[in-house]
């Protein structure tokens, strides 16, 4: 699965700007336990503790780069980072738990 997101009306869109989501199709029969899906939700919970506090984090992270773009024209670097980190993290974790593409438990970090 791929998709593929830029805003068409903001002239300085560019390719750099633009969401790119990759999620390779498993092949269930040899890639994927067959039993593991009952338990990834219960796997997943200290990731869903985890991220609630992040979120709430980046909620304010947001508001505050909002203020910063207000009166500097730019995101500050470091925000930003954070939160598409708080993204990836949910993404691997919404991706390991209920979308069933990988049994590999994902990492406790923003990175990749």
């Amino acid at each position: 699965m791929t998709c593929h997101l830029v805003d068409r009306l903001d002239p300085r869109a560019d390719e750099q700007q633009a969401l790119h989501l990759d999620i390779r199709y498993p092949e269930a029969h040899r890639e994927l336990n067959r039993w593991l899906p009952l338990v990834k939700w219960l796997l997943a919970i200290p990731h869903y503790i985890v991220l609630f506090f992040l979120s709430i984090a980046a909620f304010v992270v947001i508001v505050i780069s909002w203020f910063a773009i207000l009166f500097t024209d730019r995101y500050p670097r470091p925000l930003f980072d954070f939160v598409v980190g708080v993204l990836r993290w949910s993404t691997r974790v919404t991706g390991y738990a209920f979308l069933l593409v990988t049994d590999a438990y994902p990492p406790f970090r923003l990175r990749p």
